[in-house]
């Protein structure tokens, strides 16, 4: 394999120097993420000292230069978001290493169990439009849920919302060889064919148990509740109206220049591109629990919305509210909202993300609703030494003590 020098430090595609005077800049006049149109006037946001903010995001910044220096492998790609405007984003290391393409702004990701909040908004939606009630039972919308394998929980046990807080008490993956393999046309049929192999580990509503195949369900169910396909559902009723326009379940011939090519290592410690190249084609059930490709700008349009300061609103604002409200049993400081991972801190204040893993990539995204300040980070190298939750977390952190 070709080994290139030392991996970029690819420019913002935004134009962002990331010097005091640029920074201040931004924050007075920061790029606004909503889509084309005449969107409602921006919801104001906490004012932000700008020298604190360049300085947070210069630490971060040679972080993340130094992690893919050292791996000299893919790249990242990472973004600040402060209500309905990106004030930082820029590319660091290889979107596609044998080329010397370097990472940047417009880089396509996968971005794993990002997914399943995506997921959980179809979700939202539906009830918010009364198609169903988020306590109805699965098995009302979608009877196959009835051959779920366990003679302990009867169907009426397994909700949607108890699918939607990892709290239906399912196993994580089904015991049924082949499930996350085979062409994204047949995802629903292998979804059919894992519910009679999946058991669980604990009774509905007992505690937490991460399932994806629990979210493979969900979404197969969402399409039969509103008798649609539930990719459309996604595309319709969340990527189109936030202009996510490089978001997708099937990257299109135009965007495949954008893929950043996904890389992890063999067993032995060799590069392995071909294995996560494969998934392209298809990761059998697995399109609701992980299957979305997505950029940066696209997620910071998505955390605009779900902090209610999108120019398009997705759902009522109830409704917003409930996905975002910790659901989960216990005493434990962080747990599930509607498809969310929602940390409750000591001042009551919460971080609400989510971060994604699979072939090739990693993935995630955290940010305050009450602020609307967030950052993302997307990966294309999933055996890299850089743990992308707790860096992103720490940057929020600093970035909320500088106001």
């Amino acid at each position: 394999m070709h080994r290139n020098p030392l991996p970029p430090n690819a420019p913002a595609r935004i134009g962002l120097a990331l010097t005091l005077l640029a920074v201040v800049a931004l924050i007075s006049a920061p790029r606004q993420l909503a889509a084309q149109g005449a969107p409602s006037p921006p919801t104001p946001v906490p004012g932000l000292q700008a020298e604190s903010v360049h300085e947070a995001i210069a630490a971060f910044r040679d972080q993340l230069r130094r992690d893919v220096a050292e791996d000299n492998v893919g790249g990242i790609t990472a973004a600040v978001v402060v209500g309905d405007r990106m004030i930082w984003a820029e590319g660091f290391g290889w979107a596609d290493r044998e080329r010397g393409i370097p990472a940047a702004v417009e880089s396509i990701y996968r971005i794993g169990s990002i997914s399943k909040p995506v997921t959980a908004i179809v979700l939202a939606q539906l009830a918010d439009r009364g198609v169903l009630d988020l306590d109805d039972p699965v098995a009302r919308h979608l009877p196959e849920a009835v051959a779920f394998d366990d003679p302990l929980a009867g169907p009426e046990a397994v909700t949607f919302r108890r699918l939607a807080t990892h709290t239906a008490g399912l196993i994580r993956e089904p015991r049924l060889e082949g499930a996350a393999s085979g062409p994204i046309e047949e995802w629903e049929a292998k979804v059919l064919e894992s519910i009679p192999a999946t058991g669980f580990l604990a009774e509905p509503g007992e505690r937490v148990s991460y399932s994806n195949i629990g979210f493979g369900t969900l979404g197969l169910a969402l399409g039969r509740a509103e008798g649609h396909s539930f990719m459309d559902q996604v595309v319709e009723g969340i990527f189109e109206p936030l202009g996510m326009r490089s978001s997708t379940f099937v990257v299109p011939s135009e965007l495949e220049t954008l893929l950043a090519v996904g890389y992890q290592n063999r067993s032995d410690g060799s590069l392995n591109a071909e294995g996560p190249a494969r998934e392209h084609r298809g990761r059998g059930y697995k399109v609701p629990n992980g299957g979305v490709y997505s950029t940066v700008g696209d997620m910071a349009r998505l955390i605009a919305a779900m902090s209610g300061r999108a120019g398009e609103s997705l759902m009522r604002e109830e409704m917003r509210l409930e996905m975002l409200r910790r659901q989960t049993p216990g005493d434990e400081a962080s747990g599930y909202g509607l498809g969310w991972n929602v940390r409750v801190r000591d001042d009551g204040r919460s971080f609400v993300g989510h971060g994604g893993s699979v072939a090739g990539y990693t993935a995630h995204m955290v940010f305050e609703p009450e602020s609307g300040i967030g950052v993302i980070l997307l990966r294309n190298y999933n055996s890299g030494a850089t743990n992308l939750g707790s860096v992103a977390t720490d940057l929020l952190n600093g970035l909320l003590e500088t106001r």
